[in-house]
């Protein structure tokens, strides 16, 4: 999702509470806060030595101890507030990924994308998912997704002579 898809259903949602689902009916706790926004420019190399660059917006929320046993989850209102706030002192790039980072005792900390939302009585949730990593390069590397599909090659893609990092 990109940060103005959220944006705009945060903006039609605002009278609603905003629960956040990080895993299959796991939900981040109601002593959620957001406490940083940071606006990244990614700018890589990937194993088959091609650049690319792209930006985010990496939102983390984090379960204050002091506030556990909270039942009452934070508004989409008040969420949109600090968001704007945030706006006004580092503009967002709007086309950018929207990411959620989070973590919680028993769920690794991982930056968490978008998949989906749902309105559920006065809930706005937003469905989180990890997506796993990849290989960018798979076709220049001869790396296949299937061991029938592997093909034999006379020289190893990681050789230094190979067109792989």
């Amino acid at each position: 999702m990109k940060t103005q898809e959220l944006f705009n259903i945060l903006e039609q949602n605002q009278n609603k509470l905003l629960l956040f689902e990080y895993a299959p009916k796991q939900l981040v706790g109601a002593n959620y806060h957001i406490t940083e926004v940071k606006h990244l420019t990614i700018d890589s190399v990937d194993c088959g030595a091609q650049t690319d660059a792209w930006k985010e917006t990496i939102i983390q929320l984090w379960e204050s101890p002091l506030e556990r046993g909270k039942t009452e989850y934070m508004t989409v209102y008040k969420a949109l507030g600090i968001l704007k706030k945030v706006g006004k002192m580092k503009p967002y790039v709007l086309d950018a990924e929207v990411k959620f980072e989070y973590s919680n005792a028993s769920f690794h900390t991982a930056q968490l994308f978008v998949n989906d939302y749902e309105i559920q009585n006065n809930n706005l949730i937003l469905k989180l998912a990890v997506e796993k990593t990849d290989c960018k390069a798979k076709t220049i590397c001869g790396v296949v997704d299937t061991v029938k599909e592997m093909v034999k090659s006379e020289e190893p893609c990681c050789s230094p002579e190979g067109n792989c990092c």
